[in-house]
């Protein structure tokens, strides 16, 4: 009786993940990380009319200001508009209809045409320097990748974390004004390891994802020059002897690598993964 139950568990097994890549992504995330509340930089990527899990679908969230900042000017906006004039409703309908969109920088033309992007367009150059950042090899002591389904997002940083029970930090960024800010009191260390987060120009939506060795994650307050207050995560990488010595960050800071830890706050739409 044992041994004749195993086809049907093996069937109900496959029946569950069918019926799971097919939820909604807010209810898959419910599903997958239930004590982890969707943050809003992944509900805004998430397009209500193509909110499904399937890699070729769900995540068209579109960039909404993509095609508005890199329309093309001067003699290129004589040109047929109908790489830019497309709209990205209809972009999304393309990625839904393919059987699988390609990501590669191999396959740029192939990318461009599906999107009706010619590639004099600032649109190609932007889709391939998002695909070349994604296919870069991974500095020492990094994990990277570059995910385009809210299955593979999941994936990826819960593995590199070791758990589900994760908490998703996100600043709100969108409020703070352009004034000068001082670190307020109760500088908190929130976390030893992370995964980062960072939304990527692209058609539909993409997340450049990443874990270094030796980093620590701070909740830090911050008192703006006209008094209000806001609470932002910061990622502070404690080695970076392996960084490019041309990396902003020392030219910035005038430090060389290795030598001081690097700290960066995370922008609209970063994310950072953290163990609870």
């Amino acid at each position: 009786m044992e041994f004749r139950s195993l086809p049907f568990l093996a069937f109900l097994s496959v029946m569950l993940v069918i019926s799971h890549a097919s939820l909604p992504s807010e209810d898959y995330w419910k599903l997958v990380l239930p004590h982890t509340p969707m943050p809003k930089a992944i509900r805004d990527l998430l397009q209500p009319s193509l909110r499904s899990v399937d890699a070729s679908t769900a995540y068209c969230g579109v960039q909404s200001d993509f095609n508005k900042a890199f329309e093309p000017t001067g003699d290129d906006a004589q040109d047929d508009s109908k790489g830019v004039a497309s709209s990205w409703k209809q972009i999304c309908i393309q990625v839904k209809k393919s059987e699988s969109t390609p990501f590669s920088s191999n396959k740029l033309s192939e990318i461009l045409s599906r999107f009706s992007i010619k590639e004099k367009f600032a649109e190609a150059k932007v889709i391939k320097k998002a695909l070349e950042e994604c296919e870069e090899p991974a500095m020492e002591g990094e994990d990277k990748y570059c995910a385009k389904s809210l299955e593979s997002l999941i994936q990826f940083s819960t593995s590199k974390l070791g758990s589900r029970n994760v908490n998703v930090l996100t600043n709100d960024v969108k409020t703070m004004t352009s004034q000068e800010y001082e670190f307020g009191v109760g500088i908190k260390k929130i976390a030893d390891k992370s995964a980062v987060c960072h939304e990527v120009y692209y058609p539909y939506a993409v997340l450049y994802c990443h874990t270094f060795a030796k980093t620590r994650t701070y909740m830090i307050p911050l008192v703006a020059a006209d008094g209000n207050k806001f609470k932002a995560v910061a990622t502070c990488h404690l080695d970076t002897s392996a960084w490019h010595p041309k990396h902003v960050a020392f030219k910035v800071l005038n430090v060389k690598p290795g030598t001081v830890p690097v700290c960066d706050f995370l922008h609209t739409n970063d994310m950072v993964w953290i163990p609870k």
